[in-house]
């Protein structure tokens, strides 16, 4: 069977975070088993969703639950939802949606990479500043839905979840969740939807350790439903964002794996490896080192904030990283600017915390 190496791919130790280019994160023996298991015989794979979302959404303590393709493809199913919400009978009329509720209001300081999967569905995004006024105002007779953006995508001044909440709530208008990596903590599974968020959308690939082509979409039943005729494995707008057996049932091990570990022992890991590694880098003449918290995505865990001396060092923090994914064996750390990057240890495996210290060792004094 051919591997990574012969294809001349390297192997990475992920020091920077649950992201998307370096393979999201590394499925434990659980979730693997699931889907070698689910890879063994032949389902109906609309029962099979059905099934697996009662689980997810007793587990979770929601009302629902549906498994996505990502928490990108849960944006995308959540617009649709949003429409159909409005207008039960337009699964036909995507993405031609001008006569009818198709505005999604989104804050200015929100806007992000992810918000194109509403505006595929057929939404127009109508940018507010973030104030109760703009909001208030901001909705009329074409609103479908309001999307938030938790903690790292959302601005300091931004209205509260609460605050938006409370004001949608008058006029009866869904607000949609972008929750996908606002794990830790355990309690964000049910908390968005607890406060009065129709739908909260989750990674399946990140802190949850499943699959990495998967997410789940949390929240209200009706809301949910609304989406299964049109979605894989019936045709329609969600065909394409196809969810196999294998990962249904990978990423109902990975949710029941995670309500089970032990976070409080995860996050005293994470402040063992920044002390570890503060203490060696802070040795050395050129770069210090600094607890940081809480991390790239707003989740409480500490990572290390490395800040370095440019004339001293001959090298930007972005030469440093560079060298940190040359090296052998090769390292990603989180970039920042021409004088800080971070080394996150919530993606390590134990014990490569010593292998990252011995390369910043290696590294920032050569």
């Amino acid at each position: 069977m051919t591997n990574y190496q012969e294809l001349g791919v390297q192997p990475v130790i992920n020091a920077y975070a649950t992201v998307t280019k370096f393979g999201g994160s590394l499925m434990p023996e659980e979730v693997v088993s699931a889907m070698n298991a689910a890879a063994g015989a032949f389902v109906d794979l609309a029962q099979l969703q059905a099934r697996v979302g009662e689980r997810i959404a007793q587990l979770t303590g929601n009302e629902a639950a549906y498994v996505t393709s990502g928490a990108a493809a849960g944006i995308m199913l959540a617009s649709a939802a949003s429409v159909l919400y409005h207008h039960p009978g337009a699964a036909r009329d995507f993405p031609n949606l001008a006569d009818l509720k198709h505005e999604a209001i989104i804050m200015r300081t929100q806007r992000n990479p992810y918000d194109f999967a509403a505006q595929q569905v057929g939404l127009k995004l109508v940018e507010i500043d973030p104030e109760p006024s703009a909001l208030s105002e901001a909705i009329n007779d074409k609103t479908a839905c309001i999307f938030w953006f938790p903690c790292r995508l959302a601005g300091e001044g931004d209205l509260s979840l609460a605050e938006v909440i409370e004001i949608a709530k008058r006029r009866d208008i869904p607000v949609i969740v972008d929750a996908a990596a606002q794990l830790p903590p355990v309690e964000n599974l049910s908390r968005f939807t607890e406060m009065g968020a129709a739908l909260a959308l989750f990674s399946g690939g990140k802190d949850l350790r499943g699959p990495q082509p998967t997410g789940m979409m949390l929240g209200r039943r009706d809301f949910i439903e609304s989406i299964r005729p049109l979605s894989n494995p019936n045709h329609g707008l969600g065909r394409p964002l196809k969810v196999g057996k294998e990962e249904l049932m990978g990423l109902l091990a990975a949710v029941e794996r995670y309500l089970l570990i032990d976070h409080e022992a995860r996050a005293q890991y994470c402040e063992d490896c920044v002390t570890l590694w503060g203490a060696a880098i802070n040795a050395l003449d050129g770069v210090q080192a600094a607890r940081d918290f809480p991390n790239e995505a707003g989740q409480p865990l500490a990572w290390c904030r490395v800040t370095v001396d440019g004339e001293l060092m001959g090298a930007t923090a972005d030469d440093l990283v560079a060298a940190f994914l040359a090296h052998d064996p090769a390292i990603a750390v989180s970039p920042g600017d021409e004088r800080h990057f971070h080394l996150n240890p919530m993606t390590l495996n134990p014990g490569e915390e010593f292998i990252v210290r011995d390369a910043c060792l290696q590294i920032l004094q050569k």
